[in-house]
């Protein structure tokens, strides 16, 4: 139901709604509020307003005056506009071309008015501008201005200024301000040598002035304080508009400008800008308001300037609601918003009148703007305005009212229904009306009770509509009824009702009492509540209703009386409702009618003044007491008042008025009313009084052109009509006829005549008529007589004179006599007496009355081109005509200019300054050789003079021209102009590069050579040439790439490179010089050589076919990707192992498509990928494919045993099968006794995860055969080995596991199982082989021993693998088993190096490092460009040992590392490698020329001249400034041949400074250059002035810190040049020492050691570092036989012998890259390890690498060897006493050296650096002696907690991420030993004390941690924790880089 009701509403919604105003109306152009014409032009304005439908457009004056025609003066159009026309300065009128004007729109909706519009007209007049002379002191601020008359000043700006005719472009030290001022920055004495002109336009007439010519006096500088040259004043600007402050001074010394606003100093805004013309501030804010200062200072005083800026907002206006239509009675307010400044003023319209406060309008609010309208009427309808103004801004806005009817209507409604007792209902009332409707409800005629069981709402739709609910949620027999709704406003009320029946038993509400009024209609409702009933009925007096037409039944009972009658209709009335077929019930209700009064019809008869009036007002009939009042024009008349009396009786009244006045006219209005209602009857009293003169019209006088009034006032009643007649003459009048009526000539309201424009056919008499019907008509004539004013009716605007020629002015004029004429020469009278050159002659004209005045120039000359006034005077006025008079001449020779030279043609561009007051008609162009005389010229004729330029072409290149010009005008030639030299320039080669031969290099290479063109061809020196090349494949498009170099000779080759592979390319050479670049060579082709297929063949797919054999399957690559011939195809791969190792790696080749693997493992996973092949080799592998064989049989238990475990049992063991072939299902156990008879063996099954087997019921003493077989889904395999058991009662101790090798990843938990059997229980212990005794295991954190005898190794690290051996003993034997354990650990650093490099790319090489004991899975490289820490990473497969780093930038510095991964994790990262690209910055070459043109005004540099150093240039930025200033011009661009600087001073001296950048650096060329003069002339270089302090100063302050800072440099280039030399030295005596060192240590640890074992083996291989040595504080020398105490060590529990004495020297490294190699090669040994007891086992294990990068060299001479410090890992081997502790190496940064330095990393060149340290070394310890024999020792290491805890206790969680490092480098810090050997060392080896395990403790490892920026603290701390010295990882050292 409810949405019923919504969906009926949306319905009603859509078809009532209307819009507020059928009609509208707009403004077109509301903000025009001022428009300025020149006299001679005029102008047409059209209305600012509008309408639609079609509105009616007038003007008016702003005093509300209509706007009327004046023939050739005035006119309104019919569409609105108005137009002014021309008009001579003798027919101004200041009320038409001087006033403000408004426009008006009119239609239907209202009337609206445009804001005033100041018109006013500009006159053609004289004026002349000029420009005073200026001194200023030489460096000061020169300001010249432009001085204007007041009178024009507001309509004449200036355009240009002008240095010696030449127009001045601001720039460099010439200023225009806005205001038209020049400024001229940094006078110097030259500028006093030109002269300087502002040239001025007028705004409205287009007429240009130049001033006169004024000098600059320049003075020496001389000590004084400022002086404001200019300043600003007080303003008002609006907000967003851009405003200039003035503020320039002089003094000497210069002052200095400080702005202030508001006395604080400029807040930074990038609005406010400072410049030397003042302060500008632009897009002005409101907050920009406020008093500014301007101070100037200088050592000698200060002055200021202060003004205040008043910024304001536009007015805006917003009137709301915009539209509204409403009822009549209702409230209307009208709200103003205005936005802007404040100030301002409100007024309201209403159709153009102004609103006036009164019963109905009020305006409130602070500034009027609030406009209300009470109990409005309809005649306040209408448009209304509200117009804001403030200092001549006005702003306004409008909004249509519609007042209407609004009396409500019920526009939807409910309908009747039948509802059950609590079904709810809702009904709805929607009614409409003006102003929206009051709805209230009621029931059976009682008002709704509000409760929770009735709830009614009310609400107004946008419309207007108000929609009213009543909702019953639990409705009763109660609830039903009539209901009924009321809408009520202001305007009246409407009715709705219908009956809703509740179902329940009828029964009828108590009903009251009515009262109707005779004559109206009357509603009687039967209060019938419950349903059903059959039927209601009425009666009256016992009959049933209706008996008569007036009344009528509804079906729901209601009774409708209508025309209420008293007699008829009162009475009682009964409703009978029957509710059963034989039962009714019933209610009474009575009807009293009341009869309203009757006014018989009266009327006033005709009456004058002063006669008596009696009426009489009798009301007929109507129920007493009856009341009657009279009122007269709606106000209530009080009898005695006003000569009127009224006399009331019971039912009649009348009104006497004893002596009729005119005040008595009016409407009157008798009112009768009682209680049932109130009537009324209005008439009209007329008094007439005969017409007369109040002021009758006499003669007088009108002036032409002005307003006049002919009086004539006449009253009478009804008011007379008056109307004006015309009889021409001035003579008896003739005729009279009636006067038209048009906005010239109105009648003014009390009947005088108006003419506004008084004109000469008005004269004559006219005649006043006044009539109004009551007595005779009266009238009275007078005489107008017309008056002229002198004017000027006849001159020539303007004229021509030839100069030295006599020339004649005329001037006539008209006008009441006498008439004075009088001549004047600009603003000057001219006097013939004075200036004999001028004469004058004034007649009249016999023909006519008008003077002739005649003005006589004996001769004409060039300064008479001015104004010539002539004024015509009488006593009513004054005339004036303007004649412009020219003097024409031959014009001035015309100011040429080269604007472009090119190879055969040139650009000329001329100026022509004085035309000679005549249209330039041609110009002539002669240019001749210059060696020819001008007889032999060329010339061009006859251009047109709109062309003020011209081409010359068909020249000689490189030839000198001279050129020459005239111009021609109707008078003549001019002189020659100036004659200019000129040189073309070089043309473009016009032959191509001969020989041009192709040959591919490599399969993206072709090398191209060629020789240069024809000399004859070149037409100037070839620079370079341009090689073009193109794909010809299929695909391509076509289009040449381009590559440019330089010309290096007659034979010229180059090398394309980045060329797709195995791809024909098109060649084409083009040679180029300063000109251009000339034609090209035919093309050649050639291939690029073959390369690897770049992508793997497709679908590639495995079948597996047996358990040993499979198919593989293949697609060829795309044939885009081949890059070559196909040859074949490689299938590569490899068996992957469960415990995840990998097997060896194998391939076939093939042609076909298809391969069979045959002879693979068994139920073995294999990774397979496919590549082809080309002749350049192998192509891209195809991702790894995975399959698996199929199951087999299994092969034999790998081993078994068998051991009694008691007198009838025995247990046997087995490990599984080397080759399980499949899935191990069960085992088989067989059991046999040769010698007990029985044929066949016992079997029994195992279960595969458990290898042993207790076999019981067996016989004690005999003997049994014991063997195993494990079995698959295929079957039992073979049998294993025969064992042969007997059991026993007492067994000796057997162990049940097996010995072996075990092999698992670090970090993980390993469980080496001793299982053991005998009787007694054996025991079990676990031993460690080292080096030739074994060491019991200990229980620990790590390790720990199971009651079953297995041994737990928790996160087993390196130290972990060896030989592990336990042994089970009883009292009857023993048994033993080794287990040899290899943990295997991430792979060792590759050796990474650079092979090739190029402009894009960088190949890289390496050697894997150890592999860990696991197979390497790949490799991950990683790179970065040098100066970012933006790692990109490159996943690489693990057979590559190379790759091409490609799409790299040119000529840049990369950073690589790379690192390998195996099955246990990702290894550490190899040292950073630096390498770069092929290119350099760009550079200029100084044999070609920078400049290829330069004149007055541009200059064109060569780009050319640019290499790119081999990569491209991306931009070139260009920096220039006149010699002498500060501010640089910045211009960049891209391009690579031409670029202009434009918009030169000319004759200037200009630096130039270039920078041209591509990826590998930018390149810099600075020069000089100067424009030419105006003539093409040049200019000489610049001397310095002498003497001058100011510059002394200024070169003195800039030049001492250059010199200071030059000499600082210098020495210190000295000193380190004297430290390297130094260092040179000993470098090369120590390269001896080095290679000794490298034979005399030399041990190599590949095989098991076997004796005494050899000396360490030293690998230098460095790249190049710095180096810092320095000796220990603490460190005593004492000598060779004497030595230093050691000190003791106590964070390590390490008391060093104090026996034991050493000297000893640190190395350190802050910074050091390993390039190619380690420094320190220790073969074969890693963390943990020891290669002497690995005994058989250790040749399985490849060669491992770490490396160290600090060390110290210690002499000891103590008689037992000096205790070291060893770290956790360790290797200790035995020499002459040497022992060897391996240290982690870890990546340091990058020593930032020169480009050498760098390049020799790059090529894999081993530096100096290791040779200077061992020499340091030797130096420092004097152990040159020593040194051959001396043993070497890692004594400590330390390592960050983050690394530490990766090799020590870190897990392998990351291991299958190819970028997780588990072993990051970080910085570490290690120490070295060497000691001279004893001879009893060598006996002494194999005993060794070897230092317990330990790591350093927290408090000394936070110390080393903390080193990294706090080196001397650190230094100092280490101190009292290490006896020998320290050498610290470069990375520690960063902080002080």
């Amino acid at each position: 139901m409810w949405l019923v009701t919504l969906l009926l509403l949306y319905s009603f919604k859509e078809v009532n709604s209307e819009d507020v105003v059928s009609t509208r109306l707009y403004f077109v152009n509301a903000s025009l509020q001022r428009v300025t014409f020149s006299s001679s032009v005029g102008v047409s304005l059209p209305c600012p307003a509008g309408g639609a439908p079609h509105a009616v457009l007038r003007w008016y004056l702003a005093t509300g005056d209509d706007i009327y025609d004046v023939p050739h003066i005035r006119h309104v159009h019919a569409n609105g506009t108005l137009q002014l026309y021309p008009f001579s300065p003798s027919a101004f009128n200041s009320f038409i071309h001087d006033n403000d004007y408004f426009c008006t729109a009119e239609n239907q909706a209202g009337k609206i008015r445009s804001p005033s519009i100041r018109v006013k007209a500009v006159f053609r007049e004289p004026y002349t501008v000029r420009v005073a002379d200026q001194r200023s002191m030489r460096g000061n601020v020169a300001v010249f201005k432009c001085l204007i008359p007041s009178a024009v000043q507001e309509y004449v700006s200036v355009v240009s200024w002008e240095k010696d005719t030449v127009s001045i472009v601001p720039g460099n030290r010439f200023f225009l301000t806005s205001y038209g001022a020049l400024y001229i920055s940094d006078v110097q004495k030259e500028d006093a040598l030109s002269t300087y002109r502002c040239i001025t336009k007028h705004k409205y007439s287009g007429e240009t002035r130049q001033s006169n010519g004024a000098r600059l006096s320049v003075l020496d500088p001389t000590e004084s304080p400022p002086s404001v040259m200019d300043s600003f004043q007080s303003g008002e600007v609006q907000v967003g508009r851009s405003i200039e402050l003035p503020c320039i001074a002089s003094g000497y010394p210069n002052p200095t400008i400080r702005w202030l606003k508001d006395g604080r100093p400029l807040p930074a805004d990038s609005r406010w800008t400072r410049r030397l013309t003042g302060l500008t501030i632009s897009d002005l804010r409101l907050e920009d308001s406020g008093n500014y200062i301007c101070e100037v200072t200088n050592s000698f005083g200060s002055k200021e300037v202060t003004g205040h800026l008043n910024v304001i907002e536009p007015l805006r206006v917003t009137l709301s609601p915009k539209n509204l239509k409403t009822g009549i009675s209702s409230t209307v307010i009208l709200s103003c918003a205005v936005q802007g400044s404040p100030h301002f003023t409100v007024s309201w319209f209403r159709n153009t009148e102004p609103v006036l406060p009164d019963q109905h309008f009020s305006i409130q609010g602070a500034h009027n703007e609030t406009l209300f309208i009470t109990a409005a009427q309809k005649r306040h309808s209408g448009a209304y305005q509200c117009f804001a103004t403030r200092k001549g801004q006005t702003a306004q806005d409008f909004s249509i009212i519609l007042l209407e009817d609004g009396t409500p209507r019920i526009v939807f409604s409910f309908s009747e229904r039948v509802v059950a007792p609590g079904e709810p209902f809702s009904l709805m009332c929607t009614a409409k009306g003006a102003p929206p409707p009051t709805i209230s409800w009621t029931l059976d005629d009682e008002p709704i009770a509000r409760d929770s069981a009735h709830r009614a709402s009310q609400y107004t739709l946008s419309d207007g509509s108000t929609v009213s609910h009543v909702n019953v949620s639990n409705p009763q027999i109660r609830d039903g009824g009539v209901y009924r709704c009321a809408a009520r406003n202001s305007a009246g009320s409407a009715e709705y009702q219908a009956r809703i029946n509740v179902r329940g038993p009828p029964s009828i509400r108590a009903m009251r009492n009515i009262t109707a009024v005779a004559g109206r209609n009357t509603f009687i409702n039967c209060r019938v509540i419950g349903y059903p009933y059959y039927s209601i009925k009425w009666y009256k007096d016992g009959m049933l209703l209706p008996d008569n037409h007036r009344q009528v039944v509804y079906e729901n009972g209601t009774l409708k009386l209508s025309d209420v009658q008293k007699g008829m209709d009162e009475g009682a009335y009964l409703c009978s409702v029957l509710i059963q077929p034989q039962l009714s019930i019933s209610q009474t209700v009575y009807v009293t009618v009341k009869v309203p009064p009757l006014i018989q019809p009266f009327d006033f008869p005709p009456t004058s003044i002063g006669k008596l009036m009696y009426i009489a007002c009798v009301v007929s009939s109507g129920d007493m007491p009856i009341r009657i009042t009279w009122r007269k024009d709606g106000q209530e008349i009080v009898s005695g008042t006003s000569g009127v009396t009224i006399e009331t009786k019971e039912f009649m009244s009348s009104l006497q008025i004893s002596k009729v006045s005119l005040k008595h006219n009016g409407n009157y209005t008798c009112i009768a009313s009682n209680d049932a209602a109130t009537v009324s009857s209005e008439r009209q009293l007329i008094v007439t009084v005969p017409p007369r003169f109040r002021v009758q019209p006499n003669n007088q006088d009108g002036i032409y052109g002005k307003s006049g009034v002919l009086n004539c006032s006449v009253d009478g009643y009804p008011p007379p009509k008056v109307m004006w007649k015309h009889a021409k003459g001035i003579g008896n009048p003739q005729q009279y006829h009636p006067v038209p009526l048009t906005g010239r000539i109105q009648i003014m309201p009390n009947g005088s005549l108006l003419i506004r424009h008084v004109l000469e056919e008005d004269r004559g008499y006219y005649l006043c008529q006044a009539s109004n019907g009551v007595g005779s008509d009266i009238s009275k004539s007078m005489l107008l007589t017309v008056k002229i004013p002198a004017m000027i009716t006849s001159h020539p605007n303007t004229t021509m004179a030839i100069k030295g020629q006599n020339k004649e002015l005329n001037c006539t004029a008209r006008g009441e006599y006498p008439i004075i004429i009088r001549w004047e020469r600009g603003d000057t009278v001219i006097d013939p007496d004075r200036n004999p050159r001028y004469s004058i002659t004034t007649s009249p004209n016999e023909k006519s009355d008008e003077v002739i005045s005649t003005l006589k120039l004996k001769p004409a000359e060039r300064g008479d081109s001015v104004f010539f006034s002539c004024h015509a005077i009488n006593s009513y006025g004054e005339g004036r005509g303007l004649i412009q008079l020219t003097v024409q001449e031959p014009p001035d020779p015309p100011e040429l200019e080269v604007r472009e030279v090119k190879d055969r043609s040139m650009n000329l561009r001329w100026t022509q300054r004085f035309d000679g007051n005549s249209i330039i008609t041609s110009y002539d162009i002669e240019y001749k050789n210059k060696s020819d005389p001008w007889e032999l010229k060329h010339a061009t004729r006859k251009i047109s003079p709109t062309n003020n330029q011209a081409n010359i072409v068909e020249l000689h290149p490189a030839s000198v021209y001279s050129i020459r010009m005239y111009s021609y005008n109707k008078i003549g030639r001019s002189q020659a102009s100036k004659e200019l030299t000129i040189s073309t320039e070089e043309a473009p080669p016009d032959g191509p590069p001969m020989d041009v031969i192709l040959q591919p290099m490599t399969s993206q290479s072709i090398r191209v050579t060629w020789k240069a063109p024809k000399k004859e061809l070149q037409n100037g020196v070839i620079r370079g040439y341009q090689i073009g090349y193109r794909e010809n494949g299929p695909g391509s498009n076509g289009q040449y790439s381009i590559v440019e170099m330089k010309a290096t000779g007659d034979s010229e080759v180059y090398t394309l490179d980045n060329l797709k592979k195995f791809a024909q390319y098109g060649v084409v050479v083009q040679a180029f010089n300063r000109a251009g670049t000339g034609p090209s060579s035919s093309e050649i082709n050639a291939t690029t050589l073959e390369d690897v297929p770049s992508q793997p063949p497709q679908n590639v797919r495995a079948i597996t076919v047996t358990s040993d054999e499979a198919v593989i399957t293949w697609a060829e690559p795309p044939r885009m990707t081949l890059n070559g011939v196909l040859k074949g195809y490689r299938v590569v791969f490899w068996s992957v192992f469960p415990d995840g190792e990998w097997g060896e790696m194998q391939n076939i080749t093939t042609t076909r498509e298809q391969v069979e693997l045959k002879g693979l493992e068994k139920f073995t996973n294999y990774s397979v990928q496919v590549l082809a092949y080309t002749q350049a080799g192998d192509g891209v592998r195809s991702n790894v494919l995975y399959i698996q064989t199929r199951e087999d049989h299994p092969g034999p238990p790998a081993g078994i045993k068998a051991v009694p475990s008691s007198a009838t049992s025995v247990v046997v063991s087995w490990l599984p099968p080397n080759k399980p072939n499949g899935i191990i299902r069960k085992y088989t156990i067989y059991c046999s006794s040769p010698g007990s008879g029985q044929p066949a063996p016992s079997e029994y099954e195992a279960n595969p995860e458990v290898l042993f087997y207790r076999i019981t019921h067996l016989t004690r003493g005999q003997q049994y055969l014991i063997w195993a077989a494990a079995v698959t889904t295929a079957g039992r395999g073979n049998i294993s080995e025969k064992v042969t058991v007997e059991p026993a009662g007492k067994a000796p101790a057997k162990i049940l596991s097996f010995g072996g090798t075990v092999t698992t990843p670090w970090m993980k938990e390993v469980r080496l199982p001793c299982s053991s059997v005998g009787e007694p229980t054996p025991t079990i212990k676990w031993t460690k082989d080292s080096e030739d005794s074994a060491i019991p295991v200990t229980q620990d954190g790590h390790r720990n021993i199971l009651a079953n005898g297995t041994l737990v190794l928790r996160s087993v690290k390196a130290e972990d693998s060896g030989y592990y051996t336990c042994t089970a003993t009883n009292t009857l034997g023993f048994d033993t088993i080794i287990v040899n354990l290899v943990v295997q650990v991430p792979p060792d650093q590759p050796r990474l190096t650079v092979s090739t490099t190029s402009t894009s790319s960088i190949t890289l090489a390496w050697i894997p490092g150890d592999n860990g004991g696991s197979s390497i899975r790949g490799f991950v490289l990683q790179y970065s460009v040098d100066n970012t820490e933006e790692w990109r990473d490159v996943f690489i497969s693990s057979s590559e040992r190379s790759f091409k780093l490609d799409n790299l930038r040119c000529g840049t510095w990369y950073k690589v590392k790379l690192a390998a991964k195996n099955s246990v994790g990702a290894g550490r990262i190899s040292e950073i490698i630096e390498a770069k690209t092929h290119g350099r910055e760009p550079q200029f070459n100084k044999d070609q020329p920078l400049f290829t043109h330069i004149n007055s005004t541009h200059a064109r540099l060569n780009l050319q001249g640019w290499t790119s150093g081999g990569c491209p240039i991306n931009a070139v930025l260009l920096d220039f400034r006149p010699k002498g200033t500060w501010a640089w011009q910045s211009v960049r661009t891209n391009a690579t041949a031409d670029v202009f600087l434009a918009e030169l001073r000319e004759a200037t001296w200009y630096e130039l400074k270039m920078k041209a950048c591509n990826s590998a650096g930018c390149g810099n060329q600075t020069s000089q250059f100067a424009t030419l003069d105006y003539d093409g002339s040049t200019i000489p270089p610049i001397k310095s002035a002498r003497g001058e302090g100011d510059d002394v100063k200024k070169l003195f302050s800039i030049g001492c810190p250059v010199i200071l800072v030059t000499l600082g440099m210098a020495l210190l280039f000295i000193i380190r040049k004297k430290r390297k030399e130094k260092r040179l030295k000993r470098l090369r005596d120590a390269k001896s020492l080095a290679e000794m060192l490298i034979s005399k240590n030399n041990r190599s640890f590949d095989t098991p050691v076997k004796g005494p074992p050899q000396g360490p083996r030293l690998h230098i291989d460095i790249p190049r570092v710095q180096l810092l040595i320095e000796d220990k504080e603490g460190i005593k020398q004492i000598g060779e036989d004497k030595a230093t105490i050691p000190v003791t060590d106590t964070e390590f529990s390490q008391s060093v012998n104090p026996q034991s004495f050493c000297t000893g020297v640190s190395v350190h490294h802050p910074a050091l890259i390993q390039n190619t190699g380690p420094l320190i090669d220790m073969s074969d040994i890693r963390p943990g390890t020891n290669p002497v007891s690995r005994k058989s086992v250790k040749s399985a294990h490849s060669t491992r690498n770490r490396y160290s990068s600090q060390w110290t060299l210690t002499k000891c001479q103590a008689s037992t060897p000096a205790r070291t410090l060893t770290s956790d890992w360790r290797t200790v081997g035995s020499q002459h006493g040497i022992t060897v502790t391996e240290s982690d190496s870890y990546s340091a940064s990058l020593s930032q050296d020169t480009d050498k330095g760098r390049n020799s990393m790059v090529s894999t060149e081993s530096a100096s650096s290791t040779y200077e340290e061992l020499a340091r070394a030797y130096e420092h310890a004097k152990l040159e002696e020593h040194l051959q024999h001396a043993k070497f020792e890692i004594t400590e290491c330390f390592i960050s907690d983050s690394s530490s805890d990766q090799m020590t206790t870190g897990t392998n969680d990351n291991a299958d991420s190819m970028t997780s490092m588990s072993t990051p480098s970080e910085p570490g810090i290690c120490r070295f030993t060497a000691s001279p050997p004893k001879p009893q060392d060598y006996d002494r080896g194999k005993n060794v004390a070897v230092p317990i395990p330990h790591r350093a403790n927290k408090n000394l490892l936070a110390l080393y941690t903390k080193c990294r920026g706090f080196v001397m603290a650190c230094r100092r701390a280490r101190t009292r924790h290490s006896n020998t010295f320290l050498l610290r990882s470069g990375l520690l050292f960063r902080g002080l880089e």
